[in-house]
């Protein structure tokens, strides 16, 4: 399957790798996280060319990521945000991390610790059954394709 086909593919996995699925679009929605915003800022952080960069900023608007709103005229110049579907990617983002500091750590570096600002202690992100509170496992889940509701 080429690239650009993942997007109409049968599989949900697939369709977010085409929204999500680039190295440069993780990094950006990471920094976003991190509080950036702005076209400069994302640029010094992930030293991207400026066209990758925008190509990019504007896929993920387009998907309704991000949204960029004015914050400058003449010239006009945009912050991008987080939508509720940017959001909602956060759980990504933090398995990624912890999948990272444990098989991807250089160790020149200090781990990378997430703590949590309520309760102050350090967490370890887990999936969780919203119904009855166990940790999922891989061999305990298993694909039941529900069918389309019908539009009203």
């Amino acid at each position: 399957m080429r690239w650009d086909e993942l997007g109409r593919a049968d599989c949900s996995i697939a369709q977010t790798l085409s929204v999500i699925g680039d190295r440069w679009t993780l990094l950006i929605i990471r920094d976003c996280f991190r509080g950036l915003r702005k076209f400069d800022d994302f640029l010094g952080s992930l030293n991207v060319s400026r066209t990758i960069l925008t190509d990019r900023l504007a896929k993920l608007v387009d998907e309704g990521v991000l949204e960029k709103a004015p914050y400058q005229e003449r010239p006009t110049r945009y912050d991008y945000r987080l939508t509720q579907k940017g959001q909602d990617l956060y759980p990504v983002i933090l398995t990624l991390v912890q999948w990272g500091e444990q098989y991807r750590k250089d160790d020149k570096l200090p781990p990378i610790k997430l703590k949590h600002k309520s309760c102050g202690h350090f967490l370890k992100p887990k999936v969780i059954c919203e119904e009855c509170g166990e940790e999922v496992k891989p061999k305990q889940v298993v694909d039941v394709r529900q069918p389309h509701k019908e539009a009203s």
